[in-house]
């Protein structure tokens, strides 16, 4: 069994920071883990249901500052959510959404309350490339709005999503931003190679932002697929603007990710704007 902690401050009644001789400092999250405490006090682990190892001397003080600003409820909705988020996936998640998400939450808390609203421009394309992200956002969302009598919008979803999304694959809220951001501009390029509008309810939008994000994913990886040579003289004779755009789509994301991609990549999103074409004739 784990010894015993001391504690070192109490943020409030729901958040102890305490030392241990192996784990240094940690926070100490449980329902009413602080109230009638003091400093110096011993605490067993079974009284946390949460123990939060502060490795990163930044995020330490990051989640310090933010826990001394929040108000306790929100606080104790939060810990509930991570709990809710961490029984619906099968994968660990990082720590720092404790920081991230609660950071976000309940500052769209006083957006929303202020009657400020952020729209968020990658929604279609999150809830198709994180769908299990987006659904446990939703419920989360639905949470919220029980718990603080808000009513928040579909954006949040989207936004919560990402951070979900963040905590899973161990990678900032910037960098899956960034792809989100390149899958907008490669559509956008495709758009206007193909003089089409895609429809972004329809399968075959769909179908391409999910290929695009795995794609991104294998450059990324270093993960090779096997290039159809035979496929590729045929689709370059029988479908030159699309074999065209699909070079030039592949060419944008080698330089926005400054990393090769491979030529196989070209012939396959090929299929996929032939695709796009047969269904706006």
């Amino acid at each position: 069994m784990m010894e015993s902690f001391t504690i070192k401050k109490i943020l409030n009644n729901n958040v102890l920071i305490a030392e241990h001789t192996s784990y240094k400092e940690v926070v100490l999250i449980g329902k009413g883990i602080g109230f009638n405490k003091k400093n110096g006090e011993q605490i067993t682990p079974d009284s946390a249901e949460k123990i939060f190892i502060l490795e990163n001397e930044k995020e330490q003080e990051q989640y310090k500052k933010l826990v001394s600003t929040i108000d306790e409820k929100i606080i104790e909705m939060m810990n509930e959510i991570i709990h809710f988020i961490k029984k619906s996936v099968d994968t660990p998640i990082n720590e720092h959404i404790h920081v991230a998400l609660t950071d976000h939450i309940s500052f769209a808390i006083k957006r929303i309350q202020q009657g400020l609203e952020m729209t968020n421009p990658f929604l279609i394309e999150t809830k198709t490339m994180y769908p299990l992200e987006y659904k446990i956002a939703g419920d989360v969302v639905k949470i919220v709005s029980e718990k603080v009598n808000i009513s928040m919008p579909e954006g949040e979803i989207g936004f919560i999503a990402l951070h979900i999304h963040s905590a899973l694959v161990n990678k900032k809220i910037s960098e899956i931003n960034k792809y989100s951001q390149l899958i907008n501009q490669l559509i956008s390029i495709i758009e206007v190679g193909l003089k089409i509008k895609i429809d972004k309810e329809s399968v075959h939008y769909l179908r391409l932002i999910r290929h695009l994000r795995y794609t991104i994913e294998r450059v990324k990886n270093g993960e090779s697929v096997k290039e159809p040579k035979k496929l590729a003289l045929v689709l370059k004779e029988e479908y030159p603007i699309c074999y065209n755009l699909s070079w030039k789509v592949i060419k944008v994301m080698q330089q926005t990710l400054k990393l090769p991609v491979y030529d196989a990549e070209a012939i396959y999103l090929t299929m996929h704007l032939q695709r796009l074409v047969n269904k706006s004739e």
